[in-house]
């Protein structure tokens, strides 16, 4: 079967995109380049077109710019604009390589083995409340060889993490809108919905996020958090922060706060009155804005 006729099979079954390719004729191209048993193509074809299933988690197979890394239906398929930033070392923010980084909401452990390769003396630890995802996660570790620098902890944001300071928190977490999530293409029902649903305006995990973020970095640190299309919602939640906003292929969709920046304890200012946001740009869904596609080779 070759690929134009793959295309057309998938193009006819209207499917949804958005897991590592963004319309039919990427999606033959990776399925063909992957898969050379016809018996097999011909299953997994069948398999995405009837159950709507992500060719990433049926591939087990998933890229965050140029890196491959297994995935299961057990965590989110990788996919961030924060990999972008990591690979300019995340310029000119960062004055110096952070000597201890976390990862929070790691899922598949993405952003932290990509942490451990852009920086080589960082210790990272690599926190989620999903002991499910970080079963993958570690298999996600042990490919690339960095159990000694990658520490895998099951946390609720900073719970378990107790008094630990770090130089850098990354975090991409929970950011779909209460709306947009009912709205969801099929494809997406079958990622965890806890690493999606984040209440009405997509910010309840962001503001505990921010309420608790400097108690956790060194002097000097900073917070690096994505949040899909929820700027507005963000900057109205909280008019007097001053967040930063690196370019990436999809602007707004990641912000910086330096630690001296963030609030010394937290606060009621995220009301959820700021529940303007309608999920444009969300983590889920077909829009372009969702997160950082995982390109196949």
């Amino acid at each position: 079967m070759t690929p134009r006729e793959i295309e057309r099979r998938l193009s006819r079954a209207k499917l949804g995109y958005g897991h590592g390719t963004w319309n039919a004729r990427e999606e033959a191209a990776w399925l063909r380049s992957r898969v050379k048993d016809p018996k097999r193509l011909e299953a997994l074809l069948d398999r995405r077109i009837r159950e709507r299933i992500p060719l990433a988690y049926l591939l087990n197979e998933a890229w965050l710019g140029e890196r491959a890394f297994y995935v299961d239906e057990r965590a989110i398929v990788p996919r961030s604009f924060i990999a972008e930033l990591l690979r300019e070392r995340l310029r000119p923010w960062l004055a110096r390589a952070p000597r201890r980084a976390l990862d929070l909401c790691t899922g598949s452990g993405c952003l932290a083995v990509l942490l451990a390769l852009t920086f080589p003396g960082v210790r990272v630890d690599a926190s989620d409340v999903s002991g499910d995802a970080l079963q993958v996660a570690r298999r996600n570790v042990e490919n690339y060889r960095l159990k000694k620098r990658i520490r895998l902890l099951r946390s609720n944001l900073f719970k378990s993490l107790r008094r630990r300071k770090y130089d850098l928190i990354v975090c991409n977490p929970p950011y779909v809108t209460a709306r947009s999530m009912r709205r969801l293409p099929k494809e997406y029902r079958h990622e965890p919905a806890l690493a999606l649903a984040a209440g009405k305006d997509g910010l309840d995990f962001v503001r505990r996020l921010i309420g608790s973020a400097r108690a956790h970095l060194r002097p000097g640190g900073m917070l690096v958090c994505e949040i899909g299309g929820n700027r507005r919602a963000l900057e109205r939640a909280y008019p007097k922060l001053e967040f930063a906003w690196p370019a990436t292929s999809d602007p707004g969709t990641v912000f910086i706060l330096p630690r001296e920046r963030l609030p010394a304890r937290a606060r009621r200012e995220g009301s959820r009155r700021s529940g303007a946001t309608r999920g444009a740009g969300s983590r889920a869904g077909g829009a372009r804005g969702a997160r950082a596609r995982a390109r196949p080779r």
